[in-house]
């Protein structure tokens, strides 16, 4: 799967900006290569259309409200990989 630009999200309910449940439909063209032996290789997938169907909270679930955010604004962010709840660093 090749993507030009990165979608992110947040959950504006506990801040999670890492874990998700994303669904979504895919409909796909690849080509199919057998070896003699009958072992199978997929190559070139090339993705014809995508449809997302959901995104969850992995720590909310579906009470969470997940937005997408740009991948600048999550850079600017002091903690991206913070724990929901957890207490900021101290300084010094």
């Amino acid at each position: 799967m090749s993507t030009d630009a990165v979608t992110r999200y947040r959950c504006t309910s506990c801040g999670n900006l890492t874990r998700f449940d994303v669904t979504t439909t895919r409909r796909t063209r690849a080509f199919h290569h057998y070896t003699v032996g009958g072992e199978l290789e997929v190559e070139d997938v090339t993705v014809l259309a995508e449809d997302l169907e959901s995104v969850e909270c992995r720590w909310c679930g579906p009470a969470g409200i997940v937005v997408e955010v740009d991948a600048a604004s999550v850079a600017d962010m002091d903690e991206p990989d913070r724990t929901p709840g957890a207490a900021p660093a101290q300084e010094g």
